[in-house]
């Protein structure tokens, strides 16, 4: 269940509690919990309506402009019933205090342990220490890069990639991974001594939802963090070959999401 940034950010807030969607079948079920880009979103109701009985309160509850606004976004595939879907946020991502976690002795047995069993388990043979390694000694590269390093279509590359975030491993950036504290822990355990590594940047990833170009752009000004794109006007940015202005509305919304915004002109 796709949901954009605006409405997540609203979510979150509290002005917004409902969606709509046209399905054929319904694809979340009460209490699915959805992992996202402000954390989790629960889905606390689900019932099969028809467009007819839609109300104003309706559309303001999905965060629709009006009643008119909200039946025409489902007026396209009139064929599959319409769902409303009850909302709410749930708290952060669990993974996020799982990556910042740096374990003990135990907990490296328990996950080199987990690893040995995903690699047996692949047709591709032994993976997770190479895709580790690959990711620690190119952070912020392009999935598709990283795959012909070693080979590998990319599809399959990032789906293996997913199995060691939901570790606590790896972090996705708005271009390519970054390993966790967690996994730097894991790679480092395997090596002679620690590898030495650039110091992180304190603060908030830039969204992916804002697009490579823009993200690039950005890193070629050395701004990596929302806390940094605080400091820059909505001119300043626009100014940055890349920085089109979805993307310029998107760090607006996440910096909103921290109580902030963009410099004044």
């Amino acid at each position: 269940m796709m949901i954009r940034p605006a409405e997540l950010a609203a979510i979150k807030a509290g002005t917004i509690d409902l969606a709509f969607r046209r399905w054929a079948r319904p694809r979340v079920v009460v209490g699915t919990r959805l992992r996202t880009s402000i954390g989790v979103v629960e889905v606390t109701s689900i019932e099969q309506v028809s467009t007819s009985q839609l109300r104003a309160e309706d559309a303001r509850r999905a965060g629709a402009a009006s009643l008119a606004a909200l039946k025409e976004a489902l007026a396209a595939r009139s064929e599959d019933p319409a769902w409303r879907i009850g909302v709410a946020y749930a708290g952060p991502d669990p993974r996020e205090a799982l990556r910042a976690s740096v374990p003990d002795a135990a907990e490296l047995a328990a996950i080199n342990a987990r690893l040995d069993r995903m690699d047996a388990s692949s047709a591709y043979g032994a993976w997770t220490r190479e895709t580790l390694d690959l990711i620690d000694l190119n952070a912020g590269v392009r999935a598709p890069d990283l795959a012909a390093q070693v080979g590998r279509e990319t599809l399959d590359f990032k789906k293996d990639v997913r199995k060691l975030k939901e570790l606590g491993l790896t972090e996705s950036l708005a271009i390519g991974y970054l390993l966790s504290p967690r996994g730097e822990a894991v790679v480092d355990a395997g090596l002679p001594k620690p590898r030495a590594r650039q110091p992180r940047t304190p603060g908030t990833q830039l969204p992916r939802s804002i697009g490579a170009p823009a993200t690039r752009a950005l890193r070629e000004a050395g701004v990596t963090t929302l806390e940094q794109v605080a400091t820059y006007s909505v001119e300043q940015l626009a100014a940055m070959h890349g920085v089109g202005p979805i993307a310029i509305a998107r760090l607006g919304e996440a910096l909103a999401e921290q109580g902030s915004e963009l410099a004044d002109s």
